[in-house]
């Protein structure tokens, strides 16, 4: 299954969440960031990648309804509700990252 994380700036939780989850159940995993200076800022490419979108918070489930509302047909986007305080590989970040991202895929 193809697993998309999504922040705003790809730098900390998104890319955390890549790191952590890639290869894990057999998952393919990817990140992005909705800012216009996020590192991998993200495209209708890869929300037809992804079979299932995970989103930091509300705001950026709202971008990506806003943006890409087309190519989110049919796809599951859930929000994960972490908010921006954590750095990149944080232990607190990692555990919030497995334990509500195991609640909707095998890991």
């Amino acid at each position: 299954m193809n697993l998309l994380f999504v922040c705003s700036r790809n730098r900390w939780r998104s890319l955390t969440a890549e790191t952590v989850f890639q290869g894990k159940g057999g998952h393919v995993v990817r990140s992005a960031g909705t800012e216009e200076n996020a590192r991998i800022r993200i495209t209708e490419g890869h929300v037809g990648w992804a079979d299932i979108l995970f989103a930091m918070e509300k705001k950026h489930v709202r971008r990506l309804q806003e943006k890409f509302s087309g190519a989110l047909a049919g796809k599951k986007l859930i929000c994960l509700h972490i908010p921006d305080e954590y750095e990149y590989m944080n232990d607190e970040l990692i555990g919030l990252l497995q334990s509500s991202v195991g609640e909707y895929i095998e890991l």
